[in-house]
């Protein structure tokens, strides 16, 4: 799990690539928003506006300072304890089976997450890529094309369409990353789909500890979004992923 840092002229293009996706997503917000009300539009702009910012933070943290994206891990994992630990306390220590679970479900996925940003720098950038693009395009997606509701008791707003739309989008860029991660076809789908995945369920056990406990938002700190978890819910679980994939399917020191 060596941290060499390689900025070559693939980082750059990938960078590139990643900036039309944002022009599409955007163009995607503003057909979704344009016959909503200016509220509403404001607070979806918001919204994409800090997306973009916190997105750029850590592609660049990874690309030239991957230290720093270990520390943004700990400052991630951290306010996250605490506000599955907030909502708890808030609720009068309800649900007490329930919550132990969930933070012991939670330290588990902590404990890859942060293994996660000791991966060589390739991989750190492939995974958080990979979840990135299925995690924007699955809302983009959903509120284009999304009928029908996937987990109508937990989380009513993702929907088959948008958890399709976002899946096939991210699969197909993983054949664009392949210069982050040079395995076999094979490979490479099981890793892609194993974050997909995990992704999609650490977002789904989120939006579940939320239903529990009745709140909209795991708290207020950023923008548009919520909460720590609220953001980076599908990013802990599938940088975990990442390394169950490295330790018990693919020989690390063998690899990339």
């Amino acid at each position: 799990m060596g941290q060499e840092v390689y900025i070559t002229p693939l980082i750059w293009t990938i960078y590139l690539v990643i900036l039309g996706y944002f022009i599409l997503g955007a163009v995607g917000f503003y057909v979704i928003n344009r016959k909503k009300s200016r509220e509403i539009a404001r607070k979806s702009y918001i919204k994409f506006g800090t997306y973009f910012l916190i997105i750029h933070i850590l592609f660049f943290s990874i690309s030239f300072w991957p230290v720093l994206f270990q520390f943004w891990s700990i400052v991630i994992i951290g306010i996250g304890s605490i506000e599955l630990a907030r909502l708890y306390g808030k609720s009068g220590r309800q649900l007490t089976g329930f919550f132990f679970a969930s933070m012991l479900v939670f330290l588990l996925l902590s404990v890859g997450f942060i293994l996660f940003g000791f991966l060589k720098q390739n991989l750190i950038l492939y995974g958080f890529l990979i979840v990135s693009i299925f995690d924007s395009f699955s809302q983009i997606s959903g509120q284009l094309w999304g009928r029908k509701p996937i987990l109508p008791t937990i989380s009513p707003n993702k929907t088959v369409g948008g958890i399709v739309g976002g899946a096939l989008i991210a699969l197909v860029s993983s054949l664009f990353l392949a210069g982050l991660y040079d395995a076999s076809l094979q490979e490479r789908l099981l890793l892609t789909t194993g974050i997909i995945l995990f992704a999609f369920l650490g977002d789904a056990m989120a939006s579940l500890y939320k239903r529990k406990y009745k709140v909209k938002d795991y708290s207020q700190i950023i923008p548009g979004h919520g909460g720590f978890l609220d953001r980076f819910d599908s990013l802990i679980a599938g940088g975990a992923w990442v390394v169950i994939y490295f330790t018990f399917f693919i020989d690390i020191c063998g690899s990339n």
